[in-house]
């Protein structure tokens, strides 16, 4: 048990016991773990594919992918950066398997416009929320609109985009995850959020016009605001 401890000193003492307990090859542990990340792994895979209804079956091989190299895991991060870089790197491998074997990927090279991206909170949009009947059905209409174009936005960014502004990492910390340096996570970030905002664009300006007449109405009082990102928290 000595040398476990030793093995995983670089790990959160929040995390080290379980680490240590999964080391052991306990079953309950690896349920525990199952239970604490499968649904934000779930999402941010969801986020990242091209076609989220396979997102249960990569889930799957994810976990397995965990329990198979928790031996080999080392305390070099910690355990959630670790379970992390996995998915992603899982989710990586699916979409170099669909280019190879599908002719249906659209291309995402394409060169994003000069935009700075900023002003955009995809966490406080796709959360639940609302002032009044009104602003949730248009609230849940936004959340499902970002959520389609999230998925047409370059992989990469896409990618930075659900670490950062949905799953909450740090810029350190998906550096970590990606493998890249601190100035590329940066710089894909940015581009991944002015992609999403000009994507965005002719969806937010159709809805002016809307915003208006709630206001006028007295229910769209968050629409007129600008509020209309805003949600009540998860």
């Amino acid at each position: 048990m000595g040398n476990l401890a030793s093995a995983i000193g670089g790990v959160r003492p929040e995390e080290a016991s379980i680490l240590m307990e999964l080391k052991a090859g306990s079953e309950e542990a690896f349920a525990s773990l199952i239970a604490q990340y499968h649904q934000p792994i779930y999402s941010l895979v969801a986020r990242t594919m091209r076609n989220p209804s396979d997102a249960p079956d990569l889930v799957q091989e994810i976990f397995i992918k965990v329990y198979r190299g928790v031996r080999g895991f080392h305390g070099d991060s910690s355990l959630r950066t670790w379970i992390y870089r996995i998915a992603i790197h899982e989710v990586s491998n699916q979409r170099r398997w669909w280019r190879r074997h599908c002719e249906r990927e659209v291309p995402l090279d394409c060169e994003c416009a000069s935009e700075d991206g900023e002003g955009l909170s995809l966490l406080e949009t796709l959360a639940c929320g609302g002032d009044s009947p009104f602003d949730a059905a248009a609230q849940a209409e936004l959340r499902e609109r970002v959520e389609i174009e999230l998925r047409e936005i370059p992989a990469a960014f896409r990618t930075a985009v659900v670490l950062r502004d949905i799953e909450g990492f740090s810029y350190e910390e998906i550096a970590e995850i990606l493998d890249v340096q601190l100035g590329t996570v940066k710089s894909r970030l940015m581009r991944g959020r002015a992609h999403l905002k000009v994507r965005l664009a002719p969806f937010m300006n159709a809805r002016r016009p809307a915003a208006s007449v709630g206001s006028a109405r007295g229910t769209g009082k968050s629409l007129a605001s600008g509020r209309v990102a805003k949600g009540g928290g998860q």
